[in-house]
């Protein structure tokens, strides 16, 4: 199955579209096309702005016209993608939260959020494939793929723009539960550790605790107590990659089912009452509503394998 456009398109730019870059703008117009192609139509001059060449940085104006040439790509992966999320998508808890302005959904663990260097289509550009008539969806925030919980998407350029400025001021809340090895040590109820990106050989990105990494605070609560475990309540002040993995790590206390960061005994041992997945859940968003200016509070319920996990827990000897 092949995405295919076979003739020229011209776009006429709105005013909620201007403001972009070009790339970016073609980014999330070319759904599915390798950004190294787009790149490449942009250099040869296929894609021409009111009739003459551009820059990728070029940043669109209001009444531009924008000239895109044919363009094909390959889909196989994108349809693998499509058909979990439409499963995903039948259940009504499935969106959590929907108007003219914001969609919310509970993503599900292992469905990467965005396509990237490994993979061609995520959730995003599944849900513009699912959605064709929709003028602009766009991430508010990221994931992990392992991740599951509330995931914000923008339905308008100037929403985003809204929404990304709560995120920088601090202004919007994220929770998140975890289970974590072993007992939580009381006095870590904020871990302010730098984080530092490091590739290994194998191509495989792993974050560490270093002095010349980026500031990332982290606040924690201990929700419920287990012999062998800690039900925790997460708040990340900053969003680096990987920070509540690694922070959790640094107290010595992984989370259960990370293949990363975790601990391979209590992992399996975990897997013996179901549980496959990386137990790191965002359960709850707090947010300003960017049009309406109305408080939002969103919670997205745990799956059904985080909740037996917990219930097993509960009835076995795991339970203090």
């Amino acid at each position: 199955m092949k995405i295919n456009s076979s003739s020229v398109q011209l776009i006429n730019i709105s005013a909620d579209e201007a403001g972009q870059r070009l790339d970016n703008f073609l980014f999330a117009r070319l759904k599915g096309v390798p950004k190294n192609l787009i790149y490449r139509i942009i250099r040869k001059g296929k894609v021409r702005v009111n009739k003459g060449r551009v820059k990728f940085k070029y940043k669109l104006v209001a009444a531009d016209i924008v000239r895109l040439p044919p363009v094909r790509v390959a889909q196989r992966k994108m349809i693998q993608v499509l058909t979990k999320l439409d499963k995903f998508m039948l259940p009504a808890n499935c969106i959590l939260f929907e108007d003219e302005y914001l969609l919310v959904l509970n993503k599900p663990s292992g469905i990467a959020v965005h396509g990237g260097s490994k993979l061609n289509f995520g959730i995003i550009e599944a849900l513009r494939a699912l959605r064709p008539e929709a003028r602009f969806l766009e991430l508010v925030h990221r994931l992990d793929r392992d991740t599951s919980g509330v995931l914000l998407i923008a339905k308008k350029r100037s929403i985003l723009r809204l929404l990304h400025q709560q995120l920088r001021l601090k202004n919007m809340q994220k929770n998140y539960l975890a289970l974590v090895r072993g007992q939580w040590p009381s006095h870590y109820k904020v871990i302010e550790a730098p984080l530092l990106k490091n590739i290994l050989h194998g191509g495989t990105r792993v974050v560490k605790v270093n002095n010349i990494g980026k500031p990332s605070k982290t606040h924690f609560q201990v929700k419920e107590r287990f012999l062998q475990a800690t039900l925790i309540k997460v708040s990340p002040i900053t969003g680096r990659t990987h920070q509540i993995r690694v922070h959790t790590l640094h107290a010595g206390c992984p989370i259960a089912g990370d293949n990363r960061y975790g601990d391979r005994e209590f992992n399996l041992q975990l897997q013996g009452i179901g549980l496959y997945r990386l137990f790191l859940h965002a359960n709850t968003l707090r947010f300003k509503h960017p049009y309406f200016g109305t408080n939002i509070s969103i919670e997205a319920p745990l799956d059904n394998q985080l909740q037996y996990c917990l219930q097993t827990l509960h009835k076995t000897s795991l339970c203090l």
